[in-house]
Order: C-alpha cells, then structure tokens, then sequence
C-alpha cells in the first residue's frame, strides 16, 4: 500500500473486531458443528453486541489516533462489518480484512498488515484478543492490548490459527 497523504499524520490505534469490540458468544455454537458452518458464523455476526470495553476504548483512542479496524474476517464480510461499525457509533476508520480465500494464521495476516502500515505511520497500539497475533505484534516491537473482556471458544481460537478463518 502506497502512503495516502489524506489519512492524516495522526498515530493509528488499530483495533480487532471479534471478541475486542463485537461479542461472537452467540455465533460460535456454528463453530462447533461438524462441519463448522462458516456461513452462518459470518452471517450471524450483523446481531453481535457490542463489548462495551472495547468500544469505549476505540471511542478514547480516537481523541489522539486515528481509529483503524483489523480483523480476519473474510472480505466477503466488509458490508455488514462496516454497517455494523457505523450502527455501534465507532470512529470512522478504514477496514482491514483478510482475502476471501486467505487461510493463513491470523497472526501472520495481521502482523503483514500492522508492519504494512507501520511504514508510513505510527501504530499507537494494537487491541486484540487473540493471544498469538499479541504475541507475535510484541515480538515486533508493537504497543499491544489484550482484550480480555470477550469470550472466546476452543473452537474460536482454533478457527483464527490453525483454519485462518476469522
């Protein structure tokens, strides 16, 4: 990605959706059919409630960072995620999602993204749920935040590393 001079200079506070700022615990009974019927999980995730933390969080950063959302979710999902980003009353920020047929662990798919916009901008901080991508985000030299106030299954956290799915 090529620096866009209208992003503005401002840090980026950079924010993971699932189980950070949405609450999947009802989606993820999806997860633990056989087989995993990811179209439902993607499908159900308009209904998510907001995890108040989070959003509290997203909505503090954006006094001094511009907010960014980095989630692996498949691109397939960018309507609904941006609708319901809008409908929570989040900062307006870009949204960063993994190709529809990526598969790769979230961790590699979003310390490609974090180091991509590293580049050109200052990352502030990460806020994410997943303990391997806070891991590895440190272990790059990132800020990190771990958002423990979401619940996440087994099937959940092996969904995000070894399915690349979300």
């Amino acid at each position: 990605m090529t620096y866009d001079k209208s992003w503005g200079e401002r840090p980026l506070a950079v924010f993971d959706l699932d189980n950070t700022l949405a609450d999947t615990a009802h989606r993820q009974r999806h997860l633990r059919r056989r087989p995993r019927d990811w179209n439902a999980f993607f499908a159900a995730a308009s209904a998510d409630p907001p995890l108040e933390r989070g959003v509290r969080l997203a909505r503090d950063s954006a006094d001094e960072c511009e907010v960014v959302y980095l989630t692996g979710r498949p691109e397939r999902c960018r309507a609904d995620t941006e609708a319901w980003l809008a409908a929570q009353g989040l900062p307006a920020g870009r949204v960063w999602m993994r190709g529809d047929q990526d598969r790769r662990p979230a961790r590699h798919t979003k310390l490609e993204i974090l180091r991509r916009l590293a580049r050109n901008r200052e990352v502030r901080m990460l806020v994410d749920d997943d303990e391997l991508v806070c891991a590895d985000a440190e272990r790059a030299g990132f800020t990190v935040v771990r958002a423990r106030w979401g619940s996440a299954s087994a099937e959940l956290r092996d969904a995000q590393e070894r399915q690349g799915r979300t």
